[in-house]
């Protein structure tokens, strides 16, 4: 069997984690949180970034930050993560969800303008498999309309937008706030694990009390106050020092993981490029703006039975490829609070997207091995590059 997803180990998590371990100091906010929160502000030029337990955590402090209060309006793509939606309802807000584009599952920037009310208070835009959606459409929206940006950066480490004005900005360094995961589906890991990044200067103090529980914690530890308590609400957000040191180990790889995962993705769009050029699937699409980090290989089918005659197909074929998200705004739980809008292109990648198994110890022969299945599953002759 070729597995969907295999974590991938750089082979000095666990000598890591034993310094953790016998440092005596094993909680969060130590010696590798802070190695880790520094490497992004460093190599990324984010304002201020504090690790959480996982991107969902990021997400709910974005919400606390933006003073997410109830009926407030917060628009999100309805093909994405519920996470994405549940940050926002826990504290009150309506989901309003947006359609994906016909070309590319990221929210359709073009449709933002008509879902905006009096109520709405943010944006949250998803850069889906690591592709930038259209920032300066929504920065320009928000500025317009003065509405907060979170982006959700789950899948977008090392990935990157070029704007109008040609600058190259990193995912997660352009909306007010942004939101990364760690979970041992993505490029860089930690098991669970995230990162609530602060743009915008206004929220990092805030930030950091909510992160340790609403107190000033931090800022006692530093000396800057002589003595520490409760000053907000917050919640226990920030991992331990076991998961910050295994994800440290990870960060020390990152050049090297990034290249092997753009090799896999390189081969699969060569192999599978003769499928799309015949008309039987849809490869992914990277406008020019976009950078590809290679968090993930999907391929377009043309609907929900060839779809799902693909995927038993490469099953006998003991390869494990999976189908993604299920558009939210039909979910058992939101379904009777939508407003009624079709939203179709959502809906055609929930019965038609399939993901690739896409991991740093997939081989050559192994990717061959998946492109041939599915040449076979579609009964056309594709000359796999040796």
């Amino acid at each position: 069997m070729i597995p969907f997803n295999k974590p991938y180990l750089s082979g000095k998590e666990i000598h890591l984690i034993s310094e953790a371990v016998l440092s005596g100091k094993i909680s969060g906010n130590g010696k590798y949180t802070q190695l880790c929160q520094n490497y992004f502000k460093e190599k990324y030029g984010f304002h201020k970034c504090l690790l959480t337990s996982s991107c969902t955590d990021a997400l709910e402090m974005a919400a606390i930050l933006i003073d997410i209060q109830l009926g407030d309006e917060v628009i999100i793509p309805s093909y994405t993560f519920v996470s994405t939606a549940n940050a926002f309802v826990l504290r009150g807000a309506k989901i309003v969800f947006a359609d994906s584009t016909s070309n590319n599952p990221n929210i359709d920037v073009y449709a933002l303008e008509a879902l905006i009310t009096h109520k709405t208070k943010a944006i949250v835009p998803v850069h889906y498999a690591g592709i930038a959606c259209n920032m300066d459409a929504i920065i320009q929206l928000a500025d317009k309309y003065k509405l907060y940006v979170v982006e959700d950066a789950a899948q977008a480490i090392d990935s990157f937008y070029t704007g109008k004005d040609g600058i190259k900005k990193p995912l997660g360094g352009i909306g007010h706030l942004a939101a990364f995961s760690f979970h041992e589906t993505k490029n860089i890991i930690s098991g669970e694990g995230g990162m609530l990044v602060v743009n915008d200067p206004q929220f990092a103090k805030r930030a950091e009390i909510i992160w340790e529980k609403g107190t000033n914690r931090s800022a006692f530890f530093r000396g800057e106050v002589d003595k520490y308590g409760w000053v907000d609400v917050g919640s226990s957000f920030l991992p331990s020092e076991i998961v910050a040191a295994f994800l440290w180990a990870q960060l020390e790889n990152l050049e090297n993981i990034q290249n092997k995962r753009k090799v896999i993705w390189n081969q699969y769009w060569e192999g599978l490029l003769p499928l799309q050029e015949k008309g039987w699937i849809q490869l992914p699409h990277i406008p020019e703006y976009a950078t590809n980090n290679a968090h993930l290989f999907y391929v377009v089918c043309k609907n929900l039975q060839q779809r799902t005659g693909l995927l038993e197909h490469l099953k006998k074929e003991n390869i494990y490829a999976v189908f993604h998200y299920l558009s939210l705004h039909k979910s058992p739980f939101y379904n009777n609070k939508h407003d009624g809008r079709e939203l179709m292109n959502s809906d055609f990648y929930s019965d038609t997207l399939v993901r690739l198994p896409m991991y740093y110890e997939l081989e050559k022969n192994d990717v061959d091995r998946i492109v041939k299945s599915i040449d076979a599953f579609f009964g056309i002759k594709i000359n796999v590059k040796n």
